[in-house]
């Protein structure tokens, strides 16, 4: 992971911008398990299926086995990372002590677009309340997390806090199946209205702390479920 001094307003080159699309598609499906973990990523393939050589594949596949999604095997190929709740714990104690600075170390304020996206992501937990589905939770999560990674104004903090969040967001969706899924929303949509009220004055350590809250009862969550099977 580089903090080399781009700039974010910057307009991306054609080649920037192929590699981060082929990068957020591929890290999408490793992360809403399309990829199921195991899976053997053929560079071949892929290039076929972007309609690009296989060096800009190879480069993203490269970056997803750096951030821990993905392992290499000398001869064999890259294959798909397992998750394992009790190994990522470390990672998630780290991830609530990151979102705790998220509203201290100069936060960006939330525009009242920003805020609109905030309030309809309430809407689509209602909707998924009644008909609980896996899948889309789990991109309603990530879509939420975008709208928080945004307001991070400082940019080692947002990369470290992305990189984490990607690492660690299967865990959940590899339980689900044995979950209260429409519970789970309801907690999940309790999460958004308090960060969206505390956006809505301003008060952004409000935010980083309510992240934190929830992150730490996640866990425990899911400990105890583990305890229980």
């Amino acid at each position: 992971m580089s903090f080399a001094a781009d700039n974010d307003d910057k307009p991306l080159t054609l080649a920037r911008e192929r590699f981060e699309r082929i990068y957020n598609t591929i890290r999408d499906r490793i992360c809403l398990i399309e990829y199921e973990p195991g899976r053997r990523l053929a560079e071949e393939d892929l290039a076929r299926e972007f309609g690009v050589s296989r060096t800009p594949v190879r480069r993203v596949l490269a970056r997803l086995e750096s951030e821990g999604l993905l392992e290499s095997r000398h001869g064999v190929g890259t294959f798909v990372i397992d998750v394992d709740l009790e190994a990522l714990l470390p990672v998630y104690r780290l991830r609530m002590e990151l979102a705790g600075l998220m509203g201290k170390l100069d936060p960006l304020p939330r525009s009242p677009e920003d805020l609109s996206r905030v309030r309809a992501l309430l809407g689509r937990c209602d909707a998924l309340i009644k008909s609980p589905e896996p899948k889309a939770y789990a991109r309603l999560n990530m879509d939420f997390f975008h709208e928080l990674a945004a307001m991070i104004g400082n940019r080692p903090l947002r990369e470290i806090s992305e990189r984490l969040y990607f690492l660690t967001n299967r865990a959940w969706l590899r339980s689900a199946p044995n979950l209260d899924l429409a519970d789970e929303i309801a907690v999940f949509r309790r999460e958004v209205a308090d960060i969206l009220a505390a956006m809505e004055l301003g008060d952004w350590e409000s935010v980083g702390f309510i992240r934190r809250s929830h992150i730490s009862m996640w866990v425990r969550r899911m400990q105890e479920h583990q305890k229980r099977e």
